[in-house]
């Protein structure tokens, strides 16, 4: 290991396309999107006893001893705004120590916030933060890993926390791609986390499945063709949600809405399909149901502008829905014509909604 060597990573965002809010419980399933709008990480061994961390959400930088991470009681004591980065480095550092490999003090430089003017996106970017650190220490040590190393230990990370996300974002943003995601029992996996080891953890089945639906097409020609062509189109309102407390909300409505699970499962089970047969009929019909579910499901999902964001697209050869816990952040939307985007894009801005991403599928 080059004592002076600078190592670079890059990790995107996500958006849900279907799925959001059943897949909190264990067993259902979503699809779920990557949104390259990227953060990214410098990471190099330090030339002192001392650690060194910087996000560029913050306007200083926190520097911890060459013992921190070996001591559990220190870790309540964190710096408030850098506690997600520091949990990710102590359990790396757990993990390292089972590869035998001698812990040294690194320099950790964070950039791209996955916002603008004070305003997130709503991409995702605290599961992001903690991918991109889990992967800039694999990468510093000359580790190999697999998308599913990395899903599992951010997501232990998140477990270890209390985080009570579903960690379909985790799922996205260590495959980088548009995903089918089946969730876990988190419960479970918690109780794991407290009396086995990680090592123990880590080997354990979880019960998940992650599936691939795209690829490129240097992969395409290893994996098979893509039947889906459109144009994946994000819309940001502006409007930050108060995600945790509208989860907690929609969570009331869900227990008293029976048929909502087993209606939103058929949905994504059959989106799963039809976008791989590239079926644009069942696709816009599958995206307008679950559009559908969640408005239904809530009156909070579906702010003023989210609302018109999908209406936007009627009698365009595009479907359109909020995405993620709603309430504000994006929208989103597949479009099978490019004059009709052209369209969308405009009737949005004069909407004061930004196309915030777009990508050709």
């Amino acid at each position: 290991m080059s004592k002076n060597k600078i190592v670079t990573n890059k990790t995107c965002g996500k958006l849900y396309i279907a799925g959001e809010y059943s897949i909190l419980t264990a067993g259902q399933s979503a699809i779920i999107k990557n949104v390259n709008i990227f953060m990214e990480s410098r990471i190099s061994f330090s030339d002192t006893d001392e650690y060194t961390i910087f996000s560029d959400m913050f306007n200083y930088k926190l520097t911890l001893e060459r013992d921190t991470f070996d001591n559990e009681n220190i870790l309540h004591n964190f710096d408030k705004n850098y506690s997600l980065i520091c949990e990710a480095i102590s359990v790396m550092s757990e993990y390292l120590k089972l590869k035998n490999l001698k812990i040294k003090p690194f320099k950790l430089e964070i950039t791209g916030k996955m916002e603008r003017d004070g305003k997130k996106f709503g991409i995702g970017s605290s599961g992001s933060v903690v991918i991109l650190t889990v992967k800039s220490i694999l990468s510093l040590y000359n580790l190999i890993f697999s998308k599913e190393m990395i899903f599992k230990l951010s997501s232990y990370v998140l477990l270890k926390r209390g985080d009570n996300g579903s960690m379909g974002d985790i799922a996205c943003i260590s495959y980088e791609n548009l995903i089918f995601y089946r969730s876990f029992d988190r419960e479970k996996i918690r109780a794991l986390i407290e009396k086995e080891t990680l090592e123990d953890v880590l080997k354990t089945d979880w019960n998940y499945e992650i599936s691939e639906l795209y690829f490129n097409e240097k992969e395409s020609n290893q994996k098979g063709k893509n039947s889906l062509s459109c144009e994946f189109l994000v819309g940001w309102t502006k409007e930050p949600a108060i995600s945790s407390d509208l989860i907690n909300i929609v969570k009331n409505s869900i227990c008293e809405n029976k048929n909502f699970l087993e209606n939103v499962e058929k949905v994504v089970k059959k989106l799963r399909e039809v976008i791989k047969n590239g079926d644009k009929v069942e696709i816009k019909k599958c995206i307008g149901e679950n559009g559908k579910l969640l408005e239904n499901l809530d009156k909070n999902i579906y702010s003023k502008k989210l609302k018109e964001l999908a209406s936007a697209t009627q009698d365009l050869d595009i479907c359109a829905k909020s995405s993620g816990a709603g309430g504000g952040d994006c929208g989103i939307a597949f479009s099978f014509d490019e004059k009709d985007t052209k369209i969308v894009v405009e009737k949005w801005r004069k909407l004061g909604i930004e196309l915030l991403y777009s990508e050709k599928l």
